[in-house]
């Protein structure tokens, strides 16, 4: 197989992972009370833009990154396509659990509840984990020093900023019920034996 076939499969997805977004913002819109403010949360959501679409569009359609290319063998392109096939399960299944409660935004909405099945009852964060399965897949898959590693580079720092905000939110907000949740679930990951 060619790097061009495993970037198309990159794209493909990221038009499946665009699709989700979509339905589910036209949900929140529905319920959401506008703003119009930005944030540092919404800075750091466009640069993350920048590591999942502009520079992997950038490498595909130009030779401008052609300098930093590197290749890997075939196999290691398929671990890149089933590890972003999670990571399109994760994201649906976050929404989905979600429901009425998400937001793109660091808010509580009206009625706000705290979800605790589904697959967050094994992790706090699962559409961090499904990006961050987003940016290794994507090592695999364009294989390219910058593009190639340009959704982990700019996911990092979102990561971080967020976590940390939305979990003293939602201490503020639910008090000992997310301090238990907090101990019996992992971050980005399950933990083992809980």
């Amino acid at each position: 197989m060619s790097s061009s076939f495993f970037q198309g499969v990159y794209f493909g997805m990221v038009i499946v992972a665009s699709f989700i977004r979509v339905v589910y913002t036209r949900q929140y819109r529905k319920t959401a009370v506008a703003e119009d403010h930005r944030t540092v949360a919404d800075a750091l959501l466009i640069s993350l833009g920048q590591g999942m679409f502009v520079l992997p569009i950038i490498y595909v359609l130009t030779p401008w990154l052609d300098f930093a290319d590197y290749h890997l063998p075939t196999w290691a392109g398929w671990i890149g396509v089933v590890l972003f096939a999670v990571s399109l399960w994760l994201l649906w299944r976050s929404h989905a659990d979600l429901a009425r409660n998400w937001s793109p935004r660091l808010e509580f909405l009206e009625g706000h509840t705290l979800v605790t099945n589904g697959v967050f009852r094994h992790i706090r964060h699962p559409m961090y984990a499904a990006h961050l399965l987003w940016g290794i897949a994507q090592v695999f898959l364009l294989q390219n020093w910058i593009a190639g590693f340009s959704m982990l580079v700019t996911w990092l720092p979102g990561y971080f900023y967020r976590t940390r905000v939305e979990e003293r939110m939602m201490i503020e907000h639910f008090g000992d019920e997310y301090r238990s949740y907090v101990e019996r679930t992992g971050r980005v990951f399950s933990r083992l034996g809980k």
